[in-house]
């Protein structure tokens, strides 16, 4: 059919990558649909055809720019041959000769580095010549021990290659030195070694310190440092030894010789003499043998220290009786503590022995110690403290001269071999630091015994506000400043010491003596003695008991505050010493972290000590309360509420005010006031008396306590009002709000928190309606505008229920 032909037609002749746009002629079912796809078949031809155009005008561009590349090309090629012709005539024969050039430089550097070892060589051997031959000739007539020491020490600087090759063999010795250089050189050293210590020796024995010095300082020249050093050792320590001897031997003669600190003064001349030594002739050690060589003679001195320090403290041992001293405080029974802690308690009325208080011995003399006398016990251990401060700054001065020059001397020091393993080390261990342990421990205890033998209470206390007190605030037993005393003595003379052992035995034993002896024979009084129980029932106890605890509360918190004190004074400011100076705790203890043991330790008993006094002391406050304070509150409180009636209506009010009106200005005015001014007048009754006489430390923690009860107790009393009317309310808010104020005056403004129930509770009842309504709509709002409620909102409407309107 003639329609498919030509579909099939058109069909074929259209190329498939032209996309086609507008309606499709093969489509078109009417005139306008053809001329519409004619329309769009024009405009794509004219399109196609603008491109075309466009590509043919570019071509003459395109060939311009090939033919530049072309021609380019061919000057490239041309440079490029020159290029080659150049590399082939030329750089060829360059590289040939640079090659040529470097392999003769390397062996004219080869050859000049051969001359030159040569070189090297001839000279050695020439000042190897020079050194034979002088050593030789200043051996010889002249003498010249300086210049044959010398010689040898400029031969030691050649190589010992060169000195025993054959080439030094053949052209070094001569007629007047035949053998080889190196034999020659090693008998010239045992000659003049021979000869130095000779000479040395002489010198040493006539005294000559000058010749001394020359023979001494030539050893290390010939390379003899060692036995320069050894008998440079000898000669000191026997100048030691000498002046040690001396020492003791001065004690031997004269009144009274080796009384006093005679053995202390011995020991610290011995390390003094050590100490001018090392730092006197370090210099010259460290100058002429090296540095670190003067540990040698530290060790040769140490060594000699060893045995004169030995000798004196034996015979200090022997001359004190140390062994008897010690088993003496080792046996000593202590039997007034034991007896005061016997479980069958005696009567409390039982006269002490040796006690001022019951008309006994005041001089404390009565049961003498049993044996054992304290001023010799107190004056062995200030003289082993005096040695043992001494040890330590002998330690300390040669921990430093030994420590590596390498070290930063701001690290701490740490202790040499040579004195660890001294035997002096270990004498001082047994002899002094041992026993000053052990007779340090019966002293204070000893101390604290004696102390609560002749312990006294103050006299003259009353618990009556209208009698004088003798005496000054605070009133303790005169235990507590005795035994004080004696922990700070103690304790000074152990730091003194600065020694780590001597703190790690002394400080836990004062802090175990003061918890089981100090604070448990307060806690015996407390309990036996002084304890505040009514003699009848339902009665108040009596005054002297009363008094005797609160003397032992006192006493308990001023040791508190002592013992914080003593050992605060040695943490945080240098310790004052014996000679006016003072240093702090890392100047005694420099070794390692001994300082830092030693703060702990003594922070260790402050806490301890702390510990323990507090829990007896909040004991004894607890006592306090509920046998003294806590009894008489219910009449005080009884009579403040005595007809108070807050219901009452107007009219009542004043007829009650005229018939109890006397003189007042306003009767009105001192009725509404009755409540504040009977508990005023009922509680400063009660508690000035016990304030007068407690620290202000113990009263105030009495005094919360005291507060904390009242305020459960006045709650209970404010809910006890079932009714109240509007007056008294007012009334109500006044009394409550009367009381808390004469209880939390003085600036105690912290009690008042205590009662922040009882006074919420007074002031929901007081409030207007209007007030009331505003705090229920901010409770359904859920704010509070600043205020803090501790009562609930139960609690709140509970208050309000007991107003009354009239």
């Amino acid at each position: 059919m003639p329609s498919n032909g030509l579909q099939n037609g058109t069909s074929a002749s259209k190329p498939a990558s032209e996309e086609v746009t507008g309606p499709s002629i093969y489509e078109a079912s009417s005139l306008a649909s053809i001329r519409a796809s004619l329309a769009a078949l024009h405009s794509r031809d004219s399109r196609i055809t603008s491109r075309l155009q466009s590509l043919l005008s570019s071509q003459a561009d395109l060939s311009r720019e090939l033919g530049r590349l072309d021609l380019l090309r061919a000057h490239l090629g041309t440079q490029a041959i020159a290029t080659r012709t150049i590399s082939n005539s030329m750089l060829d024969s360059a590289a040939s000769t640079a090659a040529s050039l470097s392999s003769a430089v390397k062996e004219l550097d080869l050859e000049k580095k051969r001359v030159e070892e040569t070189l090297g060589v001839v000279d050695s051997v020439a000042e190897l010549k020079a050194c034979v031959q002088g050593v030789v000739g200043s051996m010889g007539a002249p003498q010249d021990w300086e210049a044959a020491a010398g010689y040898i020490a400029r031969a030691s600087k050649i190589s010992k290659s060169i000195v025993e090759g054959s080439f030094a063999a053949r052209v070094v010795p001569s007629v007047e030195v035949p053998d080889s250089p190196a034999q020659t050189l090693e008998s010239a050293k045992e000659s003049l070694c021979g000869l130095f210590l000779r000479e040395f020796e002489k010198a040493a024995s006539e005294g000559d310190g000058v010749r001394v010095t020359r023979f001494f300082k030539l050893f290390p020249l010939i390379g003899r440092q060692d036995v320069g050093l050894d008998v440079y050792g000898r000669y000191v320590c026997q100048g030691v030894a000498g002046r040690a001897r001396n020492n003791l031997k001065e004690g031997t003669g004269g009144r009274g010789g080796k009384e006093g600190f005679f053995y202390a003064n011995a020991l610290t001349r011995l390390f003094e003499h050590i100490a001018q030594i090392v730092e006197g002739h370090g210099g010259l050690v460290e100058r002429h043998y090296g540095a670190g060589k003067m540990v040698k003679v530290i060790e040769r001195l140490q060594m000699e220290a060893d045995v004169q320090g030995g000798i004196i403290l034996d015979t200090w041992g022997d001359e004190r009786n140390v062994d008897r001293r010690l088993t003496d405080v080792k046996s000593y029974p202590f039997s007034f503590l034991v007896q005061s802690f016997l479980a069958d308690k005696r009567s409390a009325n039982t006269p002490r022995m040796g006690s001022p208080a019951v008309g006994g011995s005041s001089n404390g003399r009565m049961s003498e110690d049993e044996g054992v006398d304290m001023k010799e016990i107190d004056g062995l251990l200030s003289e082993t403290a005096v040695m043992l401060g001494r040890w330590s700054l002998y330690t300390r001065f040669l921990g430093g001269k030994c420590r590596d020059s390498e070290i930063d001397p701001e690290q701490p020091l740490v202790m040499p071999d040579l004195l660890i393993k001294s035997a002096l080390s270990r004498k001082v261990s047994a002899r002094l630091t041992t026993p000053f342990n052990v007779m340090t421990t019966f002293f204070f205890r000893r101390s604290v015994e004696k102390a609560f033998q002749l312990d006294e209470s103050p006299t003259g206390l009353s618990l009556n506000n209208s009698k004088h007190i003798d005496g000054n605030a605070p009133y303790i037993i005169s235990a507590v400043d005795d035994v004080m005393y004696i922990v700070n003595t103690v304790l000074q003379r152990s730091i003194s010491t600065s020694q780590r052992d001597v703190i790690a035995s002394v400080v836990p034993t004062i802090g175990r003596v003061l918890g089981s002896d100090f604070i448990g024979m307060i806690q015996r009084k407390m309990r036996d003695e002084t304890y505040p129980k009514p003699v009848i029932q339902g009665g108040f106890p009596p005054e002297d008991k009363i008094i005797g605890f609160i003397v032992l509360i006192n006493s308990l918190d001023v040791a508190n505050d002592y013992i914080a004190r003593i050992v605060s004074s040695r943490l945080d400011s240098p310790t004052e010493q014996t000679n006016g100076g003072s240093e702090s705790l890392k100047d005694l203890f420099p070794f390692d972290r001994d300082a830092v043991f030693v703060q702990h330790a003594l922070e260790t008993l402050n806490s301890t000590f702390s510990t323990k006094t507090t829990e007896l002391l909040n004991d004894g406050l607890h006592v306090m309360f509920n046998q003294v304070i806590k009894p008489r509150l219910r009449p005080v409180l009884s009579d403040t509420f005595r007809d108070v009636d807050y219901s009452l209506t107007t009219e009542e009010l004043n007829d009650i005010v005229a018939q109890n009106n006397d003189t007042d200005d306003d009767p009105m005015e001192a009725y509404m006031d009755l409540v504040k001014s009977r508990f005023e007048h009922s509680w400063d009754a009660l508690m000035k008396p016990i304030q007068r006489l407690m620290t202000p430390r113990c009263f105030a923690s009495l005094l919360e306590s005291t507060a904390k009860y009242l305020a459960r107790v006045l709650e209970k009393r404010v809910w006890s009002f079932k009714v109240v009317n509007a007056i008294g309310a007012t009334r109500m808010e006044r009394d409550f709000s009367g009381i808390v104020g004469v209880i939390s005056r003085g600036g105690k403004y912290g009690l008042r928190d205590m009662f922040g129930r009882v006074l919420q509770i007074a002031m929901v009842v007081n409030m207007d309606e209007e007030e009331w309504d505003a705090l229920n709509e901010e409770d359904e709002e859920d704010e509070d505008e600043g205020m803090v409620w501790i009562l609930n909102q139960e609690d709140r409407k509970r208050a309000r229920s007991m107003v009354r309107e009239e």
